[in-house]
């Protein structure tokens, strides 16, 4: 068994200014990657060009990251890195921003190569980076992983190279401006990695300590989600501080889970329902979870899972995120190509601890 965990966490409120030495000491000049309104909104990306500037470090902003960030994007970042000679990166917002910053450090950093180094099994160098995590759902800020959209494929795929953050800066505070939708999304994306991670071929009495905590946090936030859905009210009016707090615990403890695990099932099937009919990251994920429960083998690490989450099984579970996420159709064809395109992804078949068929994967639709 093994643990290891190199990225350098910090969570707490302020925490980019309390540790601006720690982000400058990475670098001369910053490429500051983000999408083009929430770290406005929330004040992560102003309070990053404040932590740098007292810290004298020169930086350049790339505010182009869509949803689901693509090849495309990334090289179009590369560019002005290159041109702006910098010699770090840091990612501010949600997974996509932090996700396309590992890949921008590592294209920079290898300036006479092309995209097709992305899914290439090579060793190469890479710059330093830096995370300011704006959402509770991917985890990316501690983990080595970068989700890429592939348009020629059409869909999403981690590149082939483990790229730590060198630092995490987590501060609760940038969740208050999210949607209700986007915070649910998010969360339920994070509990996936906590799912799938319990539930996997890699997992150890070691690395579940990081799932079975962060399986008990969503229990405790649970039912503050559904009642906001329920009322349908914006999270900063109805959730506590205490809540953000939690979430975004729940969030770098699942990034942690993966890091050891990698994910499973659920998110292999999500990737072409998100490129396909443009369901967002974590609901998609999330429609796959009561199958994936229903249908998994080890029926008592399944119980054990959902005794963690407070549920008394697969039905009560399954009613919960039918309620918290809604329910997604998908077409007949979309779902043929669905589970051939996971039955042919080895990566994800060789993280679930038994043998799989087509003819049980077909049973994950609802």
């Amino acid at each position: 068994m093994q643990i290891y965990m190199p990225t350098n966490v910090y969570s707490e409120n302020n925490c980019v200014m309390n540790h601006s030495k720690e982000l400058a000491v990475l670098g001369s000049k910053a490429l500051l990657v983000t999408g083009r309104h929430s770290s406005q909104a929330n004040g992560s990306l102003e309070d990053v060009k404040h932590a740098l500037q007292e810290e004298g470090t020169a930086y350049v902003i790339f505010d182009k990251i869509e949803e689901n960030p693509s090849i495309e994007t990334v090289m179009q970042a590369r560019e002005l890195g290159i041109q702006e000679n910098v010699d770090f990166v840091v990612g501010i917002g949600g997974g996509s921003p932090m996700d396309a910053a590992k890949a921008i450090a590592l294209m920079i950093a290898n300036p006479r190569e092309d995209e097709r180094i992305l899914y290439e099994a090579c060793e190469l160098g890479c710059l330093p980076v830096a995370e300011v995590p704006t959402t509770a759902g991917t985890g990316s800020e501690v983990t080595p992983y970068a989700i890429l959209t592939i348009h020629a494929r059409r869909t999403k795929q981690s590149i082939s190279h483990r790229i730590y953050p060198a630092l995490a800066l987590i501060d609760s505070r940038y969740l208050k401006t999210e949607s209700l939708n986007t915070l649910i999304n998010t969360t339920v994306d994070a509990l996936a990695h906590l799912i799938e991670s319990y539930l996997n071929t890699n997992a150890n009495s070691y690395n579940r300590m990081y799932s079975e905590k962060g399986l008990r946090l969503f229990a405790e936030i649970k039912d503050d989600l559904l009642q906001c859905r329920r009322f349908g009210g914006e999270p900063k009016q109805t959730l506590s501080d205490d809540v953000f707090d939690q979430l975004m615990q729940m969030s770098a403890t699942a990034g942690m889970a993966i890091t050891h695990t990698s994910t499973s099932l659920p998110h292999g099937l999500s990737y072409p329902v998100t490129y396909e009919m443009g369901v967002p990251h974590g609901k998609a994920v999330g429609i796959f979870l009561p199958g994936f429960l229903k249908f998994y083998q080890g029926k008592e690490d399944v119980r054990l899972a959902l005794g963690q989450m407070c549920f008394a099984g697969v039905q009560d579970f399954t009613e919960y995120l039918d309620e918290l996420l809604g329910k997604v159709e998908i077409s007949d064809d979309l779902w043929k190509k669905d589970v051939e395109m996971i039955m042919g992804n080895q990566a994800k078949l060789k993280n679930y601890p038994f043998a799989m068929d087509e003819e049980t994967l077909y049973k994950f639709r609802r």
